[in-house]
């Protein structure tokens, strides 16, 4: 049997962190929730995740920061970010750098289902069996 992915969310909003808490358990993954870019750093499993969802704006280091260190790192993690804050320039930065998904909130349980099937895919199409 397949071990159950983890998905990983930063995002300094509480209310944010709890909806996708439940939404991402109601379908029957694993999830950590972390309401910086730090404490995600901090934690010492952070490399177990298979998609990280990452908030844009954010005190102190950024998503794209925190995407940018993870390159670095050689720490490949699927990425996608969720933000209410869009402008093009940042999400061709957020794309080109490797994320799956941009997001612009509010956005469907079904966008962000179906970008999480995508990345947590290895071949980065959706997975079969979950149709969203």
């Amino acid at each position: 049997m397949s071990q159950v992915p983890l998905i990983s969310v930063v995002d300094d909003d509480d209310s944010m962190r709890e909806s996708l808490s439940g939404l991402i358990r109601s379908v029957g993954f694993k999830i950590m929730t972390f309401a910086s870019a730090e404490e995600f750093l901090s934690w010492p499993r952070r490399a177990d995740t298979d998609c990280l969802i990452l908030d844009v704006r954010m005190p102190g280091m950024n998503g794209l920061e925190l995407q940018r260190r993870l390159v670095c790192d050689r720490t490949p993690i699927p990425v996608i970010f969720i933000t209410a804050h869009g402008d093009e320039e940042t999400r061709a930065q957020a794309l080109s750098a490797g994320a799956v998904e941009y997001l612009l909130k509010p956005f469907s349980e079904e966008a962000l289902l179906k970008a999480i099937d995508t990345a947590i895919t290895s071949d980065g199409r959706p997975a079969s069996g979950h149709e969203g």
